[in-house]
């Protein structure tokens, strides 16, 4: 169990000053049985006209800016402030029950689960030459062992062992093909390369975004920005988390803000400016975890 803060800012700067548009936030994490939210501010400059908050197609909390037309600025500054509790599955790292289907892989979801996972147990980028299918059917050769949590907790620590992290600040990510291809990637690029392997398997996964704490390992990478990961629903053991960019299992170290199928719907900040295109000149996000004290622990 960990109190802590969370500071997530971002910071656009324009060459001259423009118009702003709808943004829409995915910064407020929902309570759960492992996260209880004590605080949420959002301080934002310009000051919007309207602020609204609604749930998308997910359930996520998503946060709609607004301004008048009449807003003019050269710089737009977002400030999400969270004060939280986590109650991660570890330490040490929890040994899943499985429902017995499930416990050896590949395995198959009985018929109802298969018709709620829907999208999710099935590939969303093309793979013509079959370069991701085939990296998965080698990574479960090379795990050495059919048990299904040892064939994620395998191919979790490969990723991070055969593909080097590099940090890139556009929007997007490039295709599973890709990263495997190129051989690095961020960690948006490695969780997508293993929600499409296991879906590649029939196995249904999420995308999930959130934030990185405690560096215990010693060499974690994603701090200081949002970070990425994927989920992968286990029947007997439900939606479990796996962090490919730093061999993380289980979801001790990770803060999750926000689920989807796909990594673009996932985006923490986006929005639209009325200017002309060379208008942007900056972007500067940084997020900051810090501890604080557990009163009566």
């Amino acid at each position: 169990m960990a109190r802590l803060e969370v500071v997530h800012t971002t910071e656009y700067a324009y060459r001259t000053p423009v118009g702003l548009g709808r943004h829409r936030l995915m910064v407020r994490p929902d309570e759960s049985h492992d996260l209880r939210l004590h605080r949420a501010d959002l301080v934002v400059a310009p000051a919007p006209a309207r602020t609204t908050w609604k749930h998308d197609i997910f359930g996520n909390s998503i946060c709609f800016l607004d301004w008048s037309d009449a807003t003019r600025t050269d710089r737009l500054t977002i400030v999400s402030t969270l004060d939280l509790t986590h109650h991660p599955d570890g330490p040490p790292l929890p040994r899943y029950i499985l429902e017995p289907q499930a416990e050896a892989f590949p395995f198959a979801y009985a018929a109802g689960e298969r018709a709620d996972l829907g999208q999710l147990a099935v590939p969303q980028e093309p793979d013509p030459d079959g370069t991701v299918a085939a990296w998965a059917r080698r990574m479960l050769g090379e795990a050495g062992s059919s048990d299904t949590l040892d064939v994620l907790a395998a191919m979790t620590r490969a990723i991070k062992a055969q593909f080097g992290y590099r940090a890139r600040y556009e929007e997007g990510t490039q295709t599973a093909a890709d990263t495997i291809r190129g051989g690095s990637g961020t960690c948006r690029d490695f969780a997508v390369l293993m929600m499409e392997a296991l879906r590649s398997f029939g196995v249904a996964t999420r995308f999930v975004t959130g934030y990185l704490y405690d560096d215990t390992s010693g060499g974690t990478v994603g701090g200081g920005s949002t970070h990425a990961w994927c989920s992968v629903y286990l029947p007997g053991a439900g939606w479990v988390e796996y962090d490919p960019t730093n061999g993380l299992l289980a979801g001790a170290n990770l803060i999750r803000v926000g689920t989807t199928r796909d990594a673009a719907q996932a985006s923490p900040i986006s929005g639209s400016f009325a200017g002309r295109p060379d208008d942007p000149i900056g972007l500067h996000v940084d997020v900051s975890v810090t501890y604080a004290p557990i009163h009566g622990a």
